[in-house]
């Protein structure tokens, strides 16, 4: 504020002066000359209507008359002018001597000029004929018309932007659109800022240091890479490593996002590329990171418009051609992110372009430990917080979901007015990211709180009696998002699923409706996101995994993408028929087997589903109360304790590892 004070005084915090601009002057000039000519006709001649001339001329006023096209120009006499109408009619002229005092219009109607000329004849009145020139008129007009659409003109490109907007742009729309960091400018990220990832930076690492210490690698005959490609799920991290790079390299960084080659313009794209490479190859060595590439390195061949040109494809063949085409990028290192890497095109990943490709996963345990330490700096933490806890109670949750859980504990602390964040600001953070805001207040008739609690009770026993489903953490029959009640489980972290474990998990998910037909005889639409998840996890485990006896040992996936665009199944109709009959089968079998599990429990069902109304919420220790000990004892990781919410996580078997709705959830029907 001193500062800011003291150059007011110093007269250094003033705008700087606009620098002056010559084509006012035209522009004052010309406005002044239409000015001139229309004061100057306005103060020799008056207007009248040709009724007012006749009237002149048969009192013998008019000295003489000159016609001009479709204007007349009407003298009077001298003598006459000392009448009181001519006084009235030019008060407030100065009409110079033997100039025209007045004018009217007769139109360019041939026999109208005639009729003028001989009625003024007729009078003895001096009749003068003059060539119709308005050269002067037309020209001022013109010149004032062109004028002011280049104002027009100018005030819209500034209104749009000025140099830098899209109005700006308009002659330079060929022109790269690259952030560049130089000079000093960096984004202030290192690869101290990246937690996890370790292999990842390792491999950028290397790059940056080939960048800064070219010497010994060169001595050993390596070459710098062309490119590197960061693959990966979204919110895992790729465009922070990126941002690391930009930090960490000393040349210059291009950085911009594949849509800014898309224009409407035909031809643009492939125009940006080569002046993107122009500039990188300037100032070599240099860095260019593509965010976002499959925007335009989509496969060829794929496009909607069969037969047409396409403008993404041409700016695709001129990345390729700049990348490892005939000339040489010497120096010129391409960072390309995506999270749909199969729908790229096969010649941009093969070396020679993206000599590297870096798969940037989900964090496991110990990457979650250290992103939760990232991100737990800047809050003020309760000293019982347990970074370890919160990283088993988030699997399956990616960088952008660990970094959003901390925002969330800080902002529920904060409207509870605590003086630091607790453990349970946590929890309920990680609640409020997968189940969404919890809803109290929602109208639910005590026959559908009923139904639900028996919902939600027979996930938890069906869960709690199988021996692979994921660990039960809590059951709460409170609305949260678009779920009227929920179960929420802590899974394991493997990377290997067996038919066993996905059939546990498919009985699980049916214990709901399974609950629900043998309390009530009846079943309702509140499983509809079980249904949806079991229906997948028995087509996956019969057309991917090949885990299903008549089908064999047979994956009907497509890796490549291709299988999209076909209008053809690889398999034929008799083979969809056997898969819908075995999917048909997988999931009446585990639905039986639940129907099962829940009539020999019926009594702890009922109790635990009591249990639920009244509390509302129930955790892994009521259920050891009711069932006893879990009959499958094996090694789990460290679940929630007694009295707090936990982590519905969602990692199912044979599906991406990442997080979702709760299991057993009960969508609104």
């Amino acid at each position: 504020m001193e500062n800011n004070e003291k150059q007011k005084k110093d007269g250094m915090g003033q705008r700087p002066k606009r620098s002056f601009n010559f084509y006012w002057i035209y522009g004052v000039i010309v406005v002044m000359i239409l000015a001139m000519g229309l004061f100057n006709f306005n103060s020799r001649v008056v207007r009248i209507d040709i009724s007012d001339y006749d009237n002149f001329l048969a009192q013998g006023d008019v000295q003489g008359i000159a016609v001009n096209g479709d204007a007349v120009l009407v003298t009077i006499k001298k003598d006459s002018l000392q009448k009181e109408v001519h006084k009235k009619k030019l008060a407030g002229t100065t009409p110079e001597p033997g100039t025209p005092e007045y004018t009217f219009y007769i139109g360019n109607s041939p026999q109208m000029q005639q009729q003028v000329i001989e009625d003024a004849r007729a009078h003895k009145v001096d009749v003068r004929i003059d060539p119709q020139n308005d050269f002067g008129k037309d020209f001022l007009q013109g010149l004032l018309f062109f004028g002011a659409i280049i104002l027009v003109w100018m005030f819209v490109m500034r209104r749009m932007g000025g140099p830098s907007g899209p109005g700006g742009q308009i002659f330079n729309i060929g022109k790269s659109r690259a952030q560049v960091f130089e000079g000093g400018k960096s984004t202030d990220i290192t690869f101290n800022d990246v937690a996890g990832l370790d292999e990842a930076k390792e491999e950028l690492q290397e790059i940056v240091d080939f960048l800064k210490t070219p010497k010994k690698y060169t001595d050993l005959g390596a070459k710098i890479p062309k490119g590197a490609l960061l693959v990966g799920p979204p919110g895992t991290g790729k465009t922070l490593l990126a941002k690391a790079v930009a930090g960490e390299a000393q040349v210059p960084f291009f950085s911009l996002s594949g849509s800014d080659f898309v224009e409407m313009f035909v031809g643009v794209g492939a125009s940006r590329v080569r002046d993107l490479f122009k500039q990188a190859k300037e100032k070599a060595p240099s860095i260019i990171f593509i965010d976002e590439i499959d925007a335009i390195g989509r496969a060829r061949g794929r496009s909607v418009n069969m037969g047409s040109n396409d403008e993404r494809e041409n700016t695709l063949n001129q990345l390729l051609t700049e990348m490892d085409g005939f000339g040489t990028n010497t120096g010129v290192i391409i960072l390309g992110a995506t999270n749909r890497a199969d729908v790229l095109d096969r010649a941009l990943l093969r070396p020679g372009r993206f000599d590297r490709q870096i798969f940037v996963d989900m964090p496991d345990l110990n990457e979650r430990i250290a992103i939760f330490k990232v991100h737990l700096k800047p809050l003020k933490l309760d000293i019982a917080v347990d970074v370890e806890f919160l990283a088993r109670q988030t699997p399956g949750f990616s960088g952008a979901d660990i970094a959003n859980i901390c925002n969330e504990a800080a902002l529920i602390a904060a409207r509870r007015k605590k003086t630091s964040v607790e453990k349970q600001d946590f929890l309920d953070a990680v609640d409020r990211v997968i189940g969404g805001l919890e809803k109290k207040n929602k109208i639910i008739t005590n026959e559908e709180k009923r139904a639900i609690a028996f919902h939600e009770a027979g996930h938890a026993t069906v869960s709690w009696l199988v021996e692979h489903a994921s660990p039960l953490v809590k059951v709460t029959i409170v609305p949260r998002g678009r779920s009227l009640g929920a179960a929420w489980y802590l899974p394991d972290e493997r990377h290997l699923t067996t038919a066993e474990q996905m059939l546990d998990e498919i009985c699980a998910a049916m214990g709901g409706r399974a609950a629900e037909d043998i309390i009530y005889g009846k079943v309702s639409t509140g499983a509809l996101s079980d249904l949806e998840k079991v229906t997948k996890q028995a087509y996956a485990m019969v057309t991917v995994y090949g885990l299903n006896d008549k089908i064999g040992n047979i994956s009907f996936y497509d890796s490549s993408g291709q299988n999209d665009y076909s209008f053809s199944k690889p398999y034929s109709d008799h083979t969809a028929q056997t898969i819908d009959e075995e999917v048909r089968n997988i999931v009446e079998i585990q639905y039986q087997r639940a129907k099962h599990i829940l009539t020999t429990n019926k009594d702890k069902l009922t109790a635990l589903a009591t249990q639920l109304l009244e509390k509302e919420v129930i955790f892994k220790e009521d259920l050891e109360k009711i069932f006893g000990d879990r009959p499958f004892a094996k090694t789990e990781p460290a679940a929630a304790p007694p009295a707090t919410n936990g982590n519905g996580g969602g990692i199912h078997a044979g599906e991406p590892a990442e997080h979702g709705t709760p299991e057993g959830s009960t969508p609104v029907a």
